[in-house]
């Protein structure tokens, strides 16, 4: 809340001081007659101070009914990452498109993935599950896109004191609601989990898939420069049609 309230204005006071600020640039814009980094400014002065009425509202959770805050563990051992799915979903039907949460401890397991993975698992399993049944419940599922996942995939054999190295060759994440399409399995690595081996998808293919999910062609999705036509996807990208429902 402290990066949210303004210490030094009261909301009144702000908005005037934001009246005047937009005035100025209105002012040059007028004067330049083209000027979109000032269009940019007016545009990112308002959104905040959107944000600010907004969001202290979106991050209350007293409204909550008990029931709810049961399941997602809040005020148990699940509690930190709990409070953030439960701000996720109250995030979302706020209206704001995207939103990131991340796990308050770390999964980069180089050593003692036995006893740290299943403390992790422990301290997650539960809260997004009860986001994905928080969704579901209130008709919000089928209109968000739920993506886990992590840095990278892990090596099927042993580094250090019972550790897992990196492993870009063989790399898990599942999706869920916002157009997936449910319960399967695609593609798959080999025998001991080192390298895909069916239906392998580059990165590109991944992002290409989220983006159609979006709504968006990640072919069309492109900026010129240096005589060149970029995209998010590089060259390549395909989308993954047998996942969609």
């Amino acid at each position: 809340m402290k990066n949210i309230e303004n210490g030094q204005l009261n909301r009144k006071e702000q908005r005037a001081q934001l009246d005047l600020i937009r005035g100025l640039n209105e002012h040059k814009l007028k004067k330049d007659v083209y000027q979109p980094q000032i269009e940019g400014m007016i545009e990112s002065f308002e959104l905040a101070f959107r944000m600010q009425a907004e969001v202290p509202e979106a991050l209350d959770l007293q409204d909550e009914s008990q029931s709810t805050l049961d399941l997602y563990g809040i005020g148990e051992g699940t509690d930190a990452f709990a409070r953030q799915c439960l701000l996720a979903r109250r995030m979302a039907e706020a209206g704001v498109r995207f939103i990131e949460i991340s796990s308050p401890i770390g999964w980069d397991h180089h050593s003692l993935i036995n006893e740290n993975l299943a403390k992790n698992c422990g301290q997650t399993d539960r809260p997004v599950a009860a986001l994905l049944t928080d969704l579901k419940q209130r008709d919000m599922l089928d209109d968000t896109l739920v993506v886990w996942a992590g840095e990278f995939g892990r090596t099927p054999y042993m580094q250090g004191i019972n550790g897992r190295d990196h492993n870009h060759k063989g790399f898990s994440l599942w999706m869920a609601g916002g157009g997936v399409k449910g319960g399967m399995n695609y593609g798959a690595t080999d025998e001991i989990g080192h390298k895909a081996v069916e239906n392998p998808m580059h990165i590109h293919d991944w992002h290409a898939t989220i983006l159609h999910l979006l709504g968006i062609d990640h072919t069309r999705l492109t900026y010129n420069y240096g005589g060149r036509n970029f995209r998010l996807t590089e060259t390549s990208g395909k989308v993954a049609k047998a996942i969609l429902a």
